[in-house]
Formats: structure tokens, sequence, C-alpha cells
């Protein structure tokens, strides 16, 4: 028999680079750094570590750590060949040695033929690795070939759906043995032929060396060593970015129509912590879109911190950051929300799903939290961008089975679900168009900057001149420049949008503009300068037709006044309902004042047909809508991984460094004769430590130093000292002739190592 090797002897004589990238791929192992080797063994193979590095195994190398398991390679070597004889005839000999070897620089392998792997792999692969049941004894010298021969079709269709795996299955047959004469179904059957093993009253086991027979040449069952290939369509790259820009103007407006409606009328905040259903379907019929976009929208929202809860007022309302959001271009406002919805710790499509409870799960309530989403999220896009620009996904099946082959631990019908809801959400955002990853998308997955930069290419140049139809209405034929679009949306309501934007005026719309400050010969200027048709004489019309009614009634700030040139209309006023309500008082031929602030004057005066208009003191029209509520800007959502961060290369290349600095001290603890110098190891004071290390410089003898950082972590290093002096002990490593230095403050310990 071979003799077995420990995993802790085996990583001892690893190559420095190979735990350096151990601790990259098995970033747990990192965290915190080990002490010395004999801890990252230990660490490397428990079952929670273990149990995380399986997770990310792809189908084939977890077939092959199962069929390890099935060599017992946990308790004794196993072969290579025992190994390659597990596999159908598919599986070329190349593709069991690359992932063999990628195994061992996981540790999930250790040795160089036979393997070895840690007693933790049996309790994650669980009881029945490769979906086979236990080894019976019985079976020696029994021909199961012929015993399956002699089944019936009934007996046969069970015995082959148990060996497909798992092997066991519940039935109340079990109950009872019987003869097989007496035998009236397929399991009591099975049961008296010896083919199927009785568990317990209610449960049946099929043998190994049965589904083995079944299985044929194909012992771990059907397990292809490369990854499938998904259906692809062709597209053309232009016509992909062209899509994700129609999306993202799409989305933009979108959110901003919920910012604005939120900053003057908040959604009421549930105790739950969600919105209230009345405020989200009141977003539904404003946007025109369906549920599950507007939970969509108001997640990433406040996801990218643009909105969040008042507690106080106990409603959701935007924050202060959603104010250079506005202001910022179209391509960074799309990076903002794109890249807050792929780092989101949430998934939005739960929301309309139902609970435990059979209560449906409300948007920004704590039940859509899921710690995983983002790395999940990360897989389905890199998955699509692999395929190349310009390449879509015919449907998401093939997607489904490459990331099941990808990471088969992870893989079930809510994660299928998830994958198919990815697509779609990252459809919506224009991550994702055709099917195909654009050229933004691929961006996002890299640098949020370069995502806006992307963005802003495939984005249309915007355009300055709008096309004013008869039905009064005006065509922006593109993405306006910022200040046409904000007067196009004081002064129009849009009417449909996406590539091109359909506004529809009318009187309400010019008395908005009105009201905001624009006069009728601004308007008239607005569509003279910008249309590119001419302007219909009905627009113009309407616009004189607003005005001449608009403004005859000016209030200012004295609580309130109104003043006009006509008296007969303030006598009117004060003869109507409104008079007693505003507690109005007449000072004069053309002024009437009230103690009610101006703002709701006005409103009032509006309510009862007439069209009131803001002055300063100075004469000037005054724009007194509300500016929308606000709340501070808190910090965006951020991602939760699953595993700690690995360090940087170099962090942990130093964390390699101490370990084998500390596995050296170790050892020479143990092999050699260890003499404390002048008392150094028995003495608590700093002058005579320095003592013993001034004699070890001197006399260039090898020490043993030991030492506990700020944080409390004790360390061990063997080394030449070769200079001592400004706090620091310098030395040389007595193996590879590294530099080292000690800060003399943290050392605890000094002793001298002899043959």
């Amino acid at each position: 028999m071979t003799e077995s090797v420990t995993l802790l002897a085996w990583l001892l004589e690893r190559p420095r680079q190979a735990i350096v990238a151990l601790l990259r791929d098995r970033p747990d192992l990192a965290s915190p750094v080990p002490q010395n080797t004999r801890i990252l063994a230990t660490r490397a193979g428990s079952r929670t570590s273990v149990a995380r590095a399986c997770d990310r195994l792809n189908a084939f190398e977890l077939a092959v750590l199962e069929a390890a398991v099935l060599c017992e390679a946990d308790t004794r070597p196993a072969t290579r060949a025992g190994l390659a004889a597990w596999f159908g005839p598919e599986v070329r000999a190349e593709d069991l040695d690359t992932t063999v070897e990628r195994l061992r620089e996981l540790a999930l392998f250790w040795g160089e033929d036979p393997y070895q792997v840690p007693g933790a792999v049996r309790e994650v692969t669980g009881e029945f690795p490769a979906g086979l049941g236990r080894a019976v004894d019985s079976f020696a010298e029994t021909d199961i070939t012929a015993e399956l021969a002699a089944l019936d079709e009934k007996q046969r269709g069970l015995v082959e759906t148990l060996a497909a795996g798992p092997p066991i299955g519940q039935t109340r047959d079990a109950a009872k043995l019987v003869p097989i004469e007496q035998a009236r179904t397929p399991v009591q059957a099975l049961l008296a032929r010896g083919m199927l093993l009785r568990r317990d009253e209610q449960t049946v086991e099929l043998p190994r060396q049965v589904a083995l027979a079944v299985r044929g040449e194909y012992p771990i069952g059907r397990v292809s060593a490369r990854a499938p290939v998904p259906a692809t369509v062709p597209r053309s790259a232009a016509e992909v970015d062209k899509a994700a820009a129609g999306e993202a103007m799409t989305l933009l407006r979108h959110a901003e129509a919920i910012l604005t409606t939120w900053s003057h009328t908040p959604a009421a905040l549930l105790r739950s912590g969600g919105a209230a259903v009345r405020d989200l379907r009141k977003l539904v019929k404003e946007l025109d879109v369906d549920e599950q976009r507007v939970s969509l929208l108001v997640e990433v929202l406040t996801g990218a911190g643009l909105a969040a809860t008042d507690q106080d007022a106990g409603v959701w309302v935007p924050t202060t950051a959603a104010d250079g959001w506005f202001a910022a271009d179209p391509a960074t406002r799309w990076a903002t929300l794109a890249g807050a919805w792929l780092e989101l710790p949430r998934l939005p499509w739960l929301a309309g799903l139902k609970d435990a409870k059979d209560r449906a799960i409300a948007p920004l309530t704590e039940e859509l939290h899921r710690p995983l989403a983002p790395e999940s999220r990360r897989m389905v896009l890199e998955a699509i961008a692999e395929l190349g620009p310009g390449t879509a996904l015919d449907g998401p099946d093939t997607l489904i089975a490459l990331l099941n082959w990808r990471t088969p631990r992870q893989s079930s019908k809510l994660r299928d679900k998830a994958i198919i809801e990815t697509i779609r959400e990252a459809t919506a955002l224009g991550v994702l168009a055709l099917g195909a990853c654009g050229t933004p998308g691929r961006a996002l997955l890299t640098e949020l900057d370069s995502a806006a930069a992307a963005m802003a290419g495939a984005l249309p140049d915007p355009v300055e001149h709008i096309l004013v139809q008869a039905d009064l209405t005006a065509i922006a034929p593109g993405p306006l420049e910022p200040e046409l679009a904000a007067a196009m949306s004081l002064v129009g309501d849009v009417e449909s949008a996406g590539g091109a934007t359909v506004y529809r005026i009318g009187e309400s719309s010019v008395r908005r503009a009105l009201d905001a400050g624009r006069s009728a010969a601004e308007l008239h200027e607005l569509f003279r300068v910008h249309s590119a048709t001419p302007v219909p004489q009905s627009l113009s019309y309407l616009i004189d037709d607003v005005a001449r009614k608009h403004g005859q009634l000016r209030g200012g700030m004295a609580g309130s006044f109104l003043r006009s040139t006509d008296p007969a209309l303030l006598a009117e006023v004060l003869a109507g309902p409104a008079a007693a309500r505003l507690e109005l008082r007449r000072i004069a031929d053309e002024v009437v004042i009230s103690p009610a602030p101006l703002v709701d004057v006005l409103d009032v005066l509006r309510e009862h047909g007439y069209s009131p208009i803001a002055e300063g003191p100075d004469g000037q029209l005054l724009d007194l809508r509300p500016p929308g509520r606000r709340v501070p800007a808190r910090s965006a959502n951020r991602t939760h991984r699953s595993q700690p961060e690995p360090p940087d290369p170099d962090r942990l290349a130093e964390a390699v460094d101490s370990m084998r600095a500390a596995d050296r001290a170790a050892a020479a603890k143990r092999g050699a004769a260890v003499a404390a110098l002048s008392g150094a190891g028995a003495s608590d004071t700093l002058s005579a430590t320095l003592s013993a290390l001034r004699d070890a410089v001197r006399e260039r003898e090898t020490v043993w130093v030991g030492l506990v950082d700020t944080r409390g972590t004790a360390s061990q290093h063997v080394l030449v000292p070769t200079r001592l002096g400004g706090g620091v002990l310098e030395g040389e490593d007595p193996d590879t002739g590294e530099a080292t230095r000690l800060p003399l403050h943290l050392i605890t310990t000094v002793a001298t190592v002899t043959d």
C-alpha cells in the first residue's frame, strides 16, 4: 500500500507562489491570515472551507472529486487510473489531468499520483456521491447482468430511475418483506430478488453494484468535461448598442418621473419598510408600465442613493443626491442607475410573489434582501458578454444549462428563474439588448466611468429642434438639449416616448408655463426658434388666448395681496365664495389683501376658475411651485459577497512569507537544541533583550524571535541578525537570504538555535 502524505506535509513542500495562488483562489483561507502552515492546513480541510471551494467547482471538477470519494481517497491514496475508471469513454486523459491539477491548486487534492482528498469532502458531497448508494458484499458472486435481464418492464424502469440517482425512494411497499412468489408490486419483487435494500419501513435503496451495471460504460454518469455551448443568434453590434440606448432613454425618463412625483407627493412608508401599494399603483398609472417595472425602478433608485426614507415624516422621498443626478448628462445618469443595479444586494423581481405566509412581497421590504444577488447577476452578464459583441442568446435555456454546468451546487429551480429575471431586468436597464451584451453593458462589468463613456457613444446626439404639428403636438426626433427639454416639459405633456418623444400642448400645459414665469412672447419665440416645421396658427391662438386671461390678478406678500387693473374683476372676486375662505379685504380700487400665504391664495382662486399669477416686489413674475422634498443623501448599497475579498498579491505574498518564517521557527524549536541568550527568554526587560541581540549580531548566530503585533497576533521568525538600531532589528533569512526588519518593542522572546 502506498504511504499516505498529510495535507500539512504536502503544503510545506509546495512552492511559495502555489500557496499565494491558493490563498487567492480560496480567499476564506486568508481571512484572517494563518499564523503558520499548520493552521492553513487545518482551515483548508475544514468542512466549511471545503464546502465554499466546492460551491465554485464546475460539473466535471465536482465529478472528479466525487470519483475520489468513491475511490475512498479521503482515507487512503487513490491512483489516477482508479479515478479514470469512473468516467466514460468521451472523457479525454488530458481533461482529467487538467482537472486534477486544478483541484491540487485548490488543495482539494494533494499528492503526485496517488492522490488524497480532505475527509470533509465526503461530508460535502453527501451520502450518495455521484448518486450512488452503498456497495453490498453479497453481490460478489452475483451475475447482476443476468438478474437485470430477468426483470419485467416496470421493475427495470424503477431500477433505472434509482440508478440515475438519488438511489433511495419512499414507498409503503417496504413495510414487509415477502417471498418472490407473493410479490405484488415492483418494489416487493426487487426486494425479494435482493436488487433493492430495505433501509426502513418506508425507504428502499439501490445497491451501488446494481446502479453501476445499469450505467454501463458511464459509472459516474454522463458528465461532460467541456462546458455546453449556448445557442446564439448573430446581431449587429451597432444594432445592439442602438437598442440599448433606447432602453436607457426610457429608463431615465421613468426614473425622472418617479423622483419628481416623490418630490411633491412622497410615498407613504409602511411599517414593514416598503412603500404603500396605492402610491406604487399611482406610479404604474402615471408611467403606463406594469408593477414589475415600477418595483425595479424604485429598488434601483433607492440602491443608487437617489431616494430614501424620511423616518420622521414616514415617507419615501428623493435625497439631495437626486439634484446632482438631475444635473448630470444622460450617460452618467444611466451609469449611476445601472451600476447601482449591478451591485444591488436585493432581488427586485421577487416583489409581487408570495411569501411563506402567502402574502405578496412588497418592493423596498427586507424580504427582497439577498446578499449573493450581485455575484449571481455578474455571473449571468459575464456569460452573455463572453459570447462576443453582437452575439445574442437564442433564448435563456442554453444559458441556464451553461451556468448549471459551471456551478452545479448552486443550481435550482429558483436559480433558473433568477437567470431569466436577471436577463429581463438587464434588458429593461439597457445593459442587455436584443439578447446580447452591448458595448455599454460590457464596460459596466469592468469600470463605471468607461460604462458612461460607452453609453454616451451609443446615445444619439442631442437635437435642438422639434416638429410642431397642426394637432397641437410637438415631436422631438431624439433626445433634446437639456434647456430645450426642460422648456418642452414645462409647456407640453409627454404623450408617448421612445426614439422620439411626443408632447401634447394644451391649455393646462400653457398655463403651467405661464405660472412658472414664462411670458406669451417667450413661448412664441420658443416655438419659432426650435420648430423645424411652420408653427400652426392654432398654437399661436392657444398661447395668446390663455395669456390674455392669465395674470390679470397679481398676488404679493402682504400676508399676501391681489391687485388688478380691472376693479370690476376684484369686485367679482370679493363677491365670490373664495373671499370668505381667504379673508379678502379691499384696501384700494385695484388692491385686495389676505392674511393667507400667497401660494394658498393663488391655489384657491385657481380652484374657482381664475388665472392669477405671482409677482415679486419688483413686479417680476415668480415661480411658486414647490421645489420638492429632500432628505440627506446616504451611501448607496454595496455588494455583500459570499466570501471575503482576497487581499492584493503583495499582501498575500507577505502573508506566505510570514507563515513560512513561523514554520521554520517552529521546526527549529522542535528539532534543535534551543538555548536562551543571556537569559533573554526568561527576562521581561528590554535591556536584557537588547544585550542578547547585540551578542547575536556580533557572533552572527541564528536566533529564534517571537513577537506580538499591535493587534495581538503572535508570530515567530528565524533569522541571522545583521544590525540593531533605530528601534529595529534587521536580519537575513538563513535559508533564502531575504532581509527582515522587526520592531524591537514588539519582540517578546529571543533564543539561539544550535545544532
